[in-house]
This record gives structure tokens, sequence and C-alpha cells, in this order.
């Protein structure tokens, strides 16, 4: 997964420059995620990509602080290019380099489209120790069961397979690793879009790897 995203890094910063893509209501759930966040709070873009999800939270909420990570190097690349407010780390989503209850928030923007039952399980935990006591996080993800085929990823000779996820699935996961779920919901395909989008926004309530810090200060 990391050398496709490598190879395909510089077509998708040019082709995915922006949230315009976005569907309103997907814009509003970011919206809703963000209004809930506390002033100077640090933000994670858990698979930020090229940073275009965090240029759209720092036009929003410029007073955030924000930390993205990602699987491919050459996708932080692309993000160091324009987001240099941001701190920008290359890693999985199931081994954080950050500190347990760092993070008010986690924005998980279609970042767990490629990941089974079992890795979905790793983020939901790793995403857990990372989030303060009462933080967000927002995951986007394509909705329904089994897997999609991608060939030709973003115009190179690259083939993926995504994971779709059933929202209540996911929240399923992050309530058994310490969240309550605010929202899940499943909103229709538009037109260009194979499937129908799901999402799902939980606060951190309780650690089972006990108390964390405020993230807010």
């Amino acid at each position: 997964m990391r050398a496709a995203y490598d190879t395909v890094a510089a077509a998708y910063a040019a082709l995915l420059p922006d949230a315009s893509f976005e569907a309103p209501a997907d814009l509003a759930m970011l919206e809703h995620f963000l209004a809930e966040l506390p002033n100077a709070a640090r933000v994670l873009d858990a698979g930020c990509g090229s940073g275009r999800m965090l240029r759209e939270m720092r036009d929003r909420r410029p007073d955030l602080r924000f930390v993205g990570v990602d699987l491919s190097p050459r996708m932080i690349a692309e993000a160091r290019a324009e987001c240099s407010f941001a701190d920008l780390y290359s890693a999985d989503l199931a081994e954080l380099p950050l500190a347990d209850g760092s993070v008010a928030g986690v924005l998980a923007w279609y970042s767990v489209i490629h990941a089974n039952a079992d890795e979905l399980a790793a983020i939901a935990d790793e995403t857990a120790r990372v989030t303060a006591a009462g933080g967000l996080v927002l995951l986007g993800f394509q909705s329904g069961r089994g897997t999609r085929r991608i060939e030709r990823a973003y115009g190179h000779d690259v083939a993926l397979d995504a994971v779709l996820h059933d929202p209540h699935d996911v929240a399923a996961e992050f309530v058994a690793h310490g969240f309550i779920v605010l929202e899940a919901f499943e909103r229709p395909a538009r037109d260009g879009e194979r499937h129908a989008q799901g999402f799902v926004l939980a606060r951190r309530e309780v650690s089972p790897r006990g108390p964390t810090a405020a993230a807010g200060g």
C-alpha cells in the first residue's frame, strides 16, 4: 500500500488539490466536527495524503494546531509543500508517533478505506490512545460491505483494493474502544460515485488505558 501511494502521490495531489469534490453534506460534517473543538486544540489528520483536508481545516479554524500522518512518505512530501503550518509524519495509523491523549480531535477522512476488520480495530485502538478524554473523531469512508477494485489508480499502472464499511459497524468498533457515537449515517451516492458514503462522529469518553491529559492547551 505504501509503494502504491508513493507512486500516485503527485497525481493525487494534482487531481485532488482541495475539498471542492466533497458534497455539501460531507463538509457540513467536517464543520460540525471543527465547531466542537476548543480554541487552539491540537488536531490530527490521520491519513492526510497530500494535505488537502489539513488546508481545509485550517481555512475554517486557523486557531487550531495541526498534525498530519500518512503511510506514504511521498504523500507527506507533497503535504509539506503546502502545509508548513502542520507537523507531518510518515507512519502507520495503527502505530501513531504521538503521545497518549495528545490530540483533541482526529479526522480520518477516507483513510480507513483499505483497512479490513482487524486493521480497523487496530486503528480504533490507536485513535483511542492518542485522543484526550472528551476529544472527537470523525471518519468518512465508502459505505457498504465487501471490497471494490480500483484499476489504474490516479492514472498510474497501480491497482488497489478498497474495503467498504457499514457505518454501524464502524461505530460499534469505536464504541468498543471507549467512544460514544454522536452520529453514524450514510448519504446516497451522487453522480459519479459508485457507492454511498458513510460518516461516524464520536466522542472519546473512558480510556481502557487510564486517564489522558487534556489536549486543548
